[in-house]
C-alpha cells in the first residue's frame, strides 16, 4: 500500500483500479501523465519535470497553486469541527461565506445555496427554476431551454439541458420537455476575432420561434453558459446575452447563466455577467469558489425566487432539496481564505491589464499550419485545428499530449486547443505558454 506521505514512483504504480473520468483509460496507461505537485503557476510530474499551467487545473485554480492561507485555513477548520450538518440545523461557515460573495456578485443576486459541484449546481438551479414556477401558480411552466455545445455537468438535468454529444448519446432518455437552442459558432464569419465576435446576436432569436412551438406558459427556464468552455471556448457574438435577457423577461421565463468557468475573475469580473452586464435570475457556480481545493459549489438567486418559496406555515420546509455537505465547513473554510485571496491580490479583475498581451500572443499563432481559427476572451484562449480525414480529433490529442511532454498543461476539446491560465499568471508565463504551444503545433502532422 502506497502513503501520500511517501509517494509511489511510476514504476510502482498501478493503474487498473482506478477508473479515471473522461479519459481514454488504456491509452492512458501507454504513458501516463502524473503529477505531484504544485506551487505558484507550475506542476511538478512523478520524473521531477516542470509542467506550466495552461488550464488553472480544470478551470478551477484561479489564484494559482500551494496557497498557504487556504492550506491553513482547511486544516484550522479540519481540526476544529470536520462537519456539521445544515438539515435542520447550522453552523457559522456557510452563513459568513454567502454574505461575503453577495458582495461580490451582481447585483441582485442575494440568496446563496451551497453544492459540491458545478454538476450539482445546475441540477439545483433547474430544480430551483421549476419549484418557483409552481410556487407561484404557474406549475405549467416545466420545460427547460439549453444550447447545442453547451456544457452543464454530468447529472441528468446537465446532459439533458447540455448540447455535447458525447455526453448524452451513451445514457439513454433523458428529462422530458428540454430543447435547445443553436450554438453561436461561426467559423464563416466570426474566424480569427479578438474578443467577442461581431456576428450572431440573430441566434438569439431562436428562442423566440421555441416560444411560439411550446407555448411561454409552458416554459420554466433558459440556462447558457455566458461563455461556452468544455466545448472550446465558445464566445457569446456581441449584443447576444442581452438579446437572451429581453426575451426572458418578455415572455416570463427565468433566465439562468452557468458561471462554473466564468466566475472568479476568469473574464476580468467577478462575474461574467458583470463584464458583459446582463445579470440572470440565477447563476451556478463552483471551481474557482475554492480555488480547486475543497469540491463546493454555490447558486445564486433573486430575492424574488427565494421569496416565492416564503409562503404557508412558517414551520414547513419551503424547497425539498439539498445535499450532506451543502455548506461544509471545511469547504467554506477554503473558499473564505480564497476570497480573502482574490480581495487581497485584486484577482477578480487583475486580468484587465494582461488580456491584450494575451490576445496579442495568441493570435501571433494565425498562420501555423493547421489552424483555423483563434478565439479569446478575458483570460481564457482557444486555438482551433482543422481536423484530420477520418480521425476528428486526433490531431487535437496530439498536440495536447506533446505540449504536456514540453511543459505545458493544455486542454483539448476534439481539434481545438483551450487555454485558461491562473490568474497570476504574468507576461513571461504568457510568452512560454505561446511559444511551447506554436512549437508543438508546428511539428504535429
Amino acid at each position: 500500500m502506497n502513503s501520500i506521505y511517501a509517494p509511489a514512483n511510476q514504476q510502482d504504480l498501478s493503474l487498473d483500479e482506478f477508473w479515471m473520468p473522461f479519459t481514454a483509460n488504456r491509452q492512458f496507461r501507454d504513458r501516463p501523465r502524473l503529477l505531484e505537485s504544485a506551487e505558484g503557476m507550475y506542476y511538478t510530474d512523478v520524473e521531477g519535470r516542470q509542467v506550466i499551467d495552461g488550464t488553472s487545473g480544470l478551470w478551477c485554480c484561479n489564484a494559482g497553486h500551494g496557497r498557504k492561507e487556504i492550506a491553513e485555513a482547511v486544516s484550522k477548520q479540519i481540526s476544529k469541527m470536520d462537519f456539521a450538518p445544515t438539515f435542520q440545523m447550522g453552523h457559522p461557515l456557510p452563513f459568513q461565506l454567502a454574505e461575503r460573495l453577495v458582495e461580490i456578485a451582481p447585483e441582485g443576486l442575494n440568496r446563496v445555496f451551497f453544492t459540491n459541484s458545478g454538476s450539482e449546481s445546475v441540477d439545483t438551479a433547474l430544480k430551483i427554476a421549476l419549484a418557483y414556477h409552481r410556487a407561484r401558480g404557474e406549475g405549467t411552466r416545466t420545460r427547460l431551454i439549453g444550447r447545442e455545445l453547451g456544457y452543464h455537468g454530468v447529472g441528468f438535468g446537465g446532459i439533458s439541458v447540455g448540447g455535447m454529444v458525447n455526453n448524452r448519446k451513451a445514457f439513454g432518455v433523458q428529462l422530458p420537455g428540454v430543447d435547445h437552442l443553436p450554438h453561436t459558432l461561426d467559423l464563416e464569419r466570426n474566424a480569427f476575432t479578438r474578443g467577442l465576435p461581431k456576428h450572431g446576436v440573430e441566434y438569439a432569436d431562436h428562442l423566440e420561434r421555441l416560444v411560439n412551438l411550446h407555448g411561454a406558459e409552458n416554459i420554466a427556464a433558459v440556462i447558457v453558459e455566458p461563455m461556452s468552455g468544455s466545448a472550446g471556448v465558445i464566445l457569446p457574438p456581441q449584443g447576444y446575452l442581452k438579446r437572451l435577457r429581453e426575451i426572458t423577461e418578455k415572455h416570463g421565463i427565468l433566465l439562468i447563466f452557468d458561471e462554473v468557468i466564468t466566475g472568479f475573475g476568469r473574464v476580468g469580473s467577478p462575474f461574467a455577467s458583470q463584464r458583459w452586464e446582463v445579470t440572470p435570475d440565477i447563476m451556478t457556480t463552483a471551481k474557482g469558489l475554492t480555488n480547486g481545493a475543497i469540491p463546493m459549489g454555490a447558486v445564486f438567486a433573486s430575492d424574488q425566487i427565494q421569496d416565492a418559496f416564503m409562503h404557508g406555515p412558517e414551520g414547513i420546509i419551503e424547497l425539498f432539496h439539498g445535499y450532506t455537505y451543502s455548506g461544509h465547513p471545511v469547504a467554506a473554510a477554503a473558499a473564505l481564505a480564497t476570497l480573502d485571496i482574490y480581495a487581497r491580490d485584486g484577482l477578480l479583475t487583475r486580468i484587465r491589464d494582461l488580456e491584450i498581451y494575451w490576445q496579442e500572443g495568441l493570435h501571433s499563432l494565425q498562420g501555423l499550419p493547421n489552424v483555423i481559427d483563434i478565439r479569446n476572451t478575458g483570460m481564457v484562449g482557444a486555438v482551433h485545428l482543422a481536423s484530420r480525414d477520418g480521425a476528428p480529433g486526433k490531431r487535437g490529442y496530439d498536440v495536447f499530449e506533446g505540449c504536456f511532454w514540453s511543459g505545458l498543461m493544455v486542454r483539448n476539446s476534439g481539434d481545438i486547443i483551450a487555454m485558461a491560465p491562473p490568474l497570476i499568471v504574468e507576461k513571461s508565463h504568457i510568452d512560454q505558454i505561446i511559444n511551447t504551444l506554436g512549437d508543438v503545433i508546428k511539428r504535429t502532422p
